[in-house]
């Protein structure tokens, strides 16, 4: 959040793990997290990325620590979680962020581009879900994110694989929802639309095209304008915090009306 003033401290005491937090959604999150007041862990593969985003939250008076993470990868994933309570006692929250999405059709997926995704986008909250409830039920509760998409709905033919790995991700949330309501731990999907980050940017410019794209794209929403991260991330902060502790098993579109029926607009 930069040198803005610092927030209401509406996750003042709550300790967060965001993963994928080096860019995009997942940075957005993590910053305003901390500039709620709550404590994260910025999880995310890449180390500069990664190192950027806590060296951010750290400047504006924050309190963040990066733990290079790569949520395919069991011991990575428990690894992160130790290091949240070891860090700062306890963990109350968790964000699931990080994702890839490849572009390919189903005649152009390929087992290995599959097993890929899957491993990124479904094994990688499952896993860091799996490791945080028992450090959330030592907590007395928490508040379970996995940044899902508005794709998970409709799919699009070229996002074969990132689509079909968002709608497990759905059906993951509401099983973790019913399950772990008994010990105050609340599951919820959060689905972006179309978000305007660095690697949409750079996959749109592969696909040749320009930055008048983006003007273009938001005139196909319904309230006229894609998605930053910070969309995201307010819808965040209010599903992590309090304000929100009789709210599980939810799906939130932020997506400017995108999933209503009869809308759509092309990824």
């Amino acid at each position: 959040m930069g040198s803005e003033a610092r927030g209401v401290g509406r996750l003042d005491g709550k300790v967060v793990i965001v993963t994928g937090a080096g860019a995009g959604i997942g940075r957005g999150v993590a910053e305003l997290c901390a500039h709620e007041g709550a404590a994260v862990i910025v999880a995310d593969r890449s180390v500069p990325g990664g190192e950027a985003t806590a060296r951010a939250i750290n400047d504006a008076g924050g309190r963040g620590r990066f733990v290079q993470t790569d949520v395919a990868d069991e011991a990575s994933a428990a690894n992160a979680v130790a290091q949240a309570v070891s860090e700062f006692g306890s963990l109350t929250g968790l964000v699931n962020c990080a994702g890839i999405y490849p572009r390919a059709t189903i005649e152009e997926t390929t087992v290995e581009l599959w097993d890929q995704i899957m491993a990124v986008n479904l094994r990688g909250p499952f896993l860091m879900c799996r490791a945080a409830v028992p450090a959330m039920r030592a907590a007395g509760g928490g508040s379970i994110i996995n940044v899902t998409s508005t794709n998970a709905y409709s799919g699009w033919s070229n996002l074969f694989a990132y689509s079909t790995s968002k709608g497990g991700l759905l059906v993951m949330t509401r099983n973790l929802s019913r399950g772990l309501a008994r010990d105050r731990i609340r599951a919820n999907a959060l689905n972006p639309g179309w978000v305007i980050s660095e690697n949409e940017i750079a996959v749109q410019a592969s696909d040749g095209h320009d930055l008048a794209w983006i003007e273009e794209a938001g005139k196909r929403q319904p309230l006229g304008r894609t998605q930053t991260p910070q969309d995201s991330a307010y819808a965040a902060v209010f599903l992590l915090s309090d304000e929100s502790s009789q709210v599980t098993g939810t799906e939130m579109n932020v997506d400017a009306g995108r999933s209503m029926p009869g809308q759509g607009g092309s990824a």
